[in-house]
C-alpha cells in the first residue's frame, strides 16, 4: 500500500491551496479596489466579501479533490500537473458562478476575473514548488514506494530503466521473478532476480511489497491468470505493463507511468482527502459515542465484574486493514477457559456463554469497547466487520474477492449487519454486502449506517 505519510501530503496540499486561494482573493480585492482600476459603483463591504471568500474556499478544494489533484499520482508530470489545475480552476469557477447566482450572493465580477487569474497562478507555483520538495526527498532515498516485478525479460528491464531514470516518482524494485529458472540469482539492470515466479507468495510474506508489477510478455500471458488468483489473496497493488506498445494510439485509455503503459487492476478504495475525512469522521463520532454511552458502560464493566470470574475485556486478535492483525476489545461474554480446545465461532446456545454474556451478546453491549479501537486507529465506526486470522485462511481461498474487504479498516458495523447479516448468516452474501459498501463508500453513506444502527441495527436474531 502507499505510505502512510500519503495522508498527511495530502493534508498539505489542501491547506496550501487554501492559502493561495486565499491570499489569490486578497490579492484581487486589492488590486481591483486600490484606484488603479477605477471604481464607480463604491467598494462593496467586506462582511459580503467575506461570505464570497468563504464560498470559494469551499468549492474550489471540493473541484480539486474531484479532479484527484489530491489523490497519489505519482507519474503525473508537471505539465499534466498545470493543466489539471487549469482545468479544475475554470470549473470551480463556473460552479461559483452557478451557486451565487441562485443564492443572490452580491460580488465584483472584475474581481473574479483577476482572482481567477491569480488563483491559477499561485496554485500552480504551490503545487510545482511541493512536487520540487518531495522530488528531491525521493532522489535522496526518502518515502520510497516498493515495486516487485514479475518477467525478468524484455519488459521486466524496461521496467527497471524507467523507475531508475525517474527517481523523482519514488518507485524502488526490491527484486524480479523470472519464468525461467537460470535466471535466478542474475541481474537486470542492477536488480536480482530473487526466485521464480512460482515463489510470489513466498517472497511476498517474505518482504514487504507495496506494488506488483506484471511485465510478461504476450505468449506468456497464460501466467497471469494464476498469479491473479494469487495476488486476490493480498492487499498489495496490482498493475501489468502490457506487450501493446506498437498498438497504442493517441487518447488511449491506459495509465501512464514515466511513459510506460499500465494498466491498473487492483488498488486502493480510500485516497488523499477521502482517508483524511474518514479518519476525522471516525475521532469525532467515536468521541461523542464513548461519552454518549460511559454510564453504561460503567454498568456493564460492573456487571460482568459481579457475575463471573476473570477479567472484564477480552482481547482477540482480529485481521484488519491491508491484512495486519490486531487486539479487539469486548466485554467479556463467555468463560475464562472457553477456547481452551481451540478457535470456534459463536453459534446460538452457546455454551461458553456468562449469565450476563446471553444478555450483552443479544443487545450487542459487549462491542462498546471497539470505540477504544477506532479512536486507536485499529478500526473504523463503518466498515466490514473484523474476523479471526484462523477463520480467513479458510474464507479466502473459497470465496472470490473475499480478501478485498480487508483494503479498508474493519468497523464496529456495517453495512451487512444492518441488512441483518450477523452471526452464521451466509458467508458469502455478506461479503457481497461489505464489497458493495467498500465500492459505493462516502460519509452519507457512513452517516446513513450509523443511523440505522442507532434505531435498532444492533438488534438481530443472529446475535448470540
Amino acid at each position: 500500500m502507499f505510505s502512510r505519510l500519503q495522508r498527511f501530503y495530502t493534508s498539505i496540499k489542501v491547506v496550501a491551496d487554501m492559502v493561495m486561494l486565499a491570499l489569490a482573493f486578497a490579492l484581487a480585492y486589492a488590486t481591483r479596489f486600490s484606484g488603479i482600476v477605477p471604481v464607480t459603483e463604491g467598494i462593496p463591504p467586506w462582511e459580503d466579501s467575506f461570505v464570497f471568500l468563504l464560498m470559494l474556499l469551499v468549492i474550489f478544494p471540493v473541484t480539486f479533490k474531484q479532479s484527484r489533484l489530491y489523490a497519489a499520482i505519482r507519474s503525473r508530470t508537471n505539465t499534466g500537473e498545470v493543466f489539471e489545475v487549469f482545468k479544475s480552476t475554470i470549473t470551480a469557477t463556473l460552479i461559483l458562478v452557478a451557486v451565487t447566482y441562485f443564492v443572490r450572493e452580491r460580488y465584483s465580477r472584475l474581481t473574479l476575473v483577476i482572482f481567477v487569474v491569480y488563483a491559477f497562478v499561485l496554485v500552480t507555483c504551490s503545487r510545482l514548488a511541493f512536487r520540487y520538495v518531495l522530488s528531491e526527498v525521493r532522489r535522496r532515498g526518502h518515502n520510497l514506494k516498493s515495486i516487485l516485478v514479475i518477467g525478468a525479460g524484455e519488459l521486466g528491464q524496461r521496467v527497471v530503466e524507467t523507475v531508475e531514470v525517474h527517481k523523482e516518482l519514488g518507485f524502488r524494485v526490491t527484486g524480479l521473478l523470472s519464468l525461467r529458472p537460470e535466471k535466478v540469482g542474475q541481474y537486470v539492470n542492477g536488480v536480482r532476480v530473487i526466485g521464480h515466479v512460482g515463489d510470489v507468495e513466498r517472497v511476498l510474506d517474505a518482504q514487504p511489497v507495496d506494488q506488483v508489477i506484471l511485465a510478461l510478455p504476450l505468449q506468456e500471458q497464460a501466467h497471469v491468470k494464476q498469479l491473479m488468483e494469487q495476488l486476490a489473496l493480498r492487499t498489495v497493488d496490482v498493475r501489468v505493463v502490457p506487450d501493446l506498445y506498437q498498438y497504442i494510439t493517441l487518447y488511449g485509455g491506459l495509465e501512464e507511468f514515466g511513459g510506460l503503459p499500465i494498466i491498473r487492476l487492483q488498488g486502493d478504495p480510500m485516497e488523499g482527502w477521502s482517508r483524511v475525512a474518514k479518519r476525522a469522521f471516525d475521532i469525532l463520532f467515536s468521541l461523542l459515542a464513548i461519552l454518549a454511552t460511559s454510564p453504561l458502560i460503567l454498568a456493564t464493566a460492573i456487571a460482568v465484574r459481579l457475575t463471573s470470574r476473570g477479567p472484564v475485556l477480552y482481547r482477540q486478535e482480529r485481521m484488519g486493514m491491508d491484512g495486519r492483525t490486531f487486539s479487539i476489545l469486548k466485554f467479556r461474554t463467555m468463560r475464562v477457559d472457553a477456547e481452551h480446545s481451540g478457535a470456534m465461532m459463536a453459534r446460538k446456545d452457546d455454551p461458553r456463554r456468562t449469565v450476563i454474556g446471553t444478555f450483552l451478546r443479544k443487545y450487542s453491549l459487549d462491542e462498546l469497547p471497539q470505540f477504544f479501537n477506532v479512536l486507536t486507529g485499529d478500526m473504523s465506526l463503518v466498515g466490514p466487520r473484523p474476523e479471526r486470522p484462523v477463520f480467513i485462511e479458510e474464507f479466502k481461498r473459497q470465496i472470490p474477492r473475499y480478501h478485498l474487504r480487508h483494503k479498508v479498516k474493519a468497523g464496529i458495523t456495517g453495512w451487512a449487519q444492518i441488512n441483518g447479516l450477523r452471526g452464521q448468516t451466509c458467508i458469502e452474501k455478506r461479503i457481497e454486502y461489505d464489497l458493495y459498501y467498500i465500492e459505493n463508500w462516502s460519509l452519507l453513506m457512513d452517516l446513513k449506517i450509523l443511523v440505522r444502527t442507532a434505531l435498532g441495527g444492533f438488534l438481530s436474531k443472529n446475535a448470540y
